[in-house]
């Protein structure tokens, strides 16, 4: 334990090999992790740097499978304080409801037509969850097509607003006693401490034949992108380091990774037919969008280079 409030990671959280290589380290406290924590949860709420006295910013990459983790992640206490009050609720709201789109309605949509297509059954007959659900989204575009759907979150703030949309929502132990057709993790695994142990027990709900979706930022060229060190490049350029932020990704993925942690649950990769995804395509909006959906099928299914993946029992 690194400090009371930290929580060091001695194995890898997907392979859980021993052997690492240090790509970075640096004071949570100490410039220019600092200033980029400053800078981002300003806006959201705030950070208490109290906590933070002799916490160490850690960026181990295992030499097993690739993934590249934070070493020392918050504990519990620590973790609920982040995600309810340097995160404020009030305003991770506001911002959802001015955030949303219809191009991400459309493509949740999109996305779950290819699934029920996929399962070959009746959208009435099947079981979703949406794992990691935040503002419940997912689950509600899938209740729309007719799938029982049902959400899982810690966030009592976003159980509140799920719960006023009709959402299903598990609580306590009750995931032990349902089995789903469909689980979606999106955005979800880049931020849980023990991701392995994680998805050993995910798999426990799912029904025979039944498919689980991981979905989680690329963590390519990282090891180039921490020499440049610019925590101001905004998401999604070639710069970002989004794929590492400190505190909340703590697990940087790799196919490789995924793929090593997916086979210790005993689970198998399935690829989504090209002909269903091509089929069920649902999202147009102008010349980029339409570039995007002719090659990203391709790229996702193809080259084995994507973090968006499914996988079987």
């Amino acid at each position: 334990m690194t400090t009371q409030y930290f929580i060091e990671r001695e194995k890898c959280p997907c392979c859980l090999s021993s052997t690492f290589t240090k790509l970075y380290e640096s004071g949570f406290d100490t410039s220019p992790v600092k200033e980029y924590l400053e800078t981002f949860y300003a806006p959201q709420g705030g950070i208490e740097f109290d906590y933070m006295t002799r916490a160490v910013y850690c960026l181990l990459k295992c030499d097993k499978c690739d993934l590249v983790f934070q070493r020392d992640v918050l504990n519990d206490a620590l973790m609920e304080k982040l995600y309810e009050h340097w995160i404020d609720p009030s305003k991770a709201m506001l911002r959802h409801l001015d955030e949303g789109s219809t191009e991400v309605h459309c493509l949740a949509a999109q996305e779950i037509m290819r699934i029920i297509a996929y399962l070959r059954r009746p959208a009435s007959s099947l079981q979703f969850l949406d794992f990691g659900m935040g503002w419940g989204e997912w689950a509600l575009m899938a209740k729309g097509f007719g799938c029982d759907a049902y959400g899982l979150e810690l966030s009592s703030k976003r159980i509140e607003y799920a719960v006023s949309k009709g959402i299903k929502v598990i609580v306590g132990k009750e995931p032990h006693h349902l089995q789903f057709d469909f689980i979606n993790t999106e955005q979800v695994f880049e931020h849980l401490p023990r991701p392995v142990e994680t998805l050993v027990e995910l798999k426990k709900l799912l029904k025979p034949n039944g498919v689980l979706k991981i979905s989680v930022p690329p963590g390519w060229d990282i090891a180039r992108k921490l020499r440049i060190m610019d925590w101001a490049a905004p998401k999604n350029s070639r710069n970002s380091l989004n794929a590492v932020a400190p505190l909340e990704h703590i697990n940087c993925f790799q196919v490789r990774s995924i793929a090593e942690m997916a086979g210790i649950a005993g689970l198998k990769e399935v690829k989504i037919p090209l002909s269903l995804q091509y089929r069920n395509m649902v999202c147009w909006g102008g010349p980029n969008r339409l570039t995007r959906n002719l090659i990203k099928p391709l790229y996702q299914t193809l080259l084995n280079r994507s973090t968006y993946m499914f996988f079987s029992n």
